[in-house]
């Protein structure tokens, strides 16, 4: 008995830290971005990080990442902002997907000319056969995704991983 109520004991401590430390991990988009404008000193910039194995995740990630931008720009105007995509989604944004996916591709544009950089991991577009190539000028294909993020966070980067809630 008394081993069992020690593993009763640990089974309510681990639940119990899970509920301190999980709503701090599992803080939804908006919520992250709302801390970020809560602060005095803007982060040096912030990458948005997009990992699904929803090909049509950029349907509702670009549109998020477009309004996330406008609220961290009017904050902090001078914020650096970067967007990684390395999941399957990552190919909506290829050229012979532009016709069916043509509000993406024009949001995006929008992102990059308004010094938002967007960029797709080149290892997972080469295990589908695909390169630079294959993308428009728009797009930055970077060697690695979680390399591009690390690299970012390195610079001072806040990284928000966005997730569909």
């Amino acid at each position: 008995m008394h081993q069992s109520h020690q593993k009763h004991s640990l089974i309510h401590l681990f639940l119990a830290s899970l509920l301190l430390v999980g709503p701090a991990v599992q803080a939804g988009n908006q919520e992250a971005i709302g801390q970020l404008l809560a602060q005095d000193d803007a982060p040096f910039g912030v990458i948005f990080e997009i990992v699904e194995h929803d090909a049509d995740a950029l349907q509702w990630a670009i549109p998020a990442i477009n309004r996330y931008v406008r609220q961290l720009r009017k904050h902090f105007p001078d914020i650096g902002l970067a967007v990684v995509s390395h999941g399957r989604e990552e190919f909506a944004l290829m050229k012979n997907r532009q016709a069916d996916n043509a509000e993406i591709h024009q949001a995006v544009q929008s992102l990059v000319a308004d010094d938002v950089p967007v960029h797709v991991c080149g290892t997972l577009a080469s295990w589908r056969g695909k390169s630079a190539n294959d993308f428009p000028d728009y797009v930055d294909v970077t060697p690695a995704g979680p390399t591009a993020i690390r690299n970012y966070e390195a610079m001072g980067y806040v990284l928000i991983e966005l997730k569909k809630h």
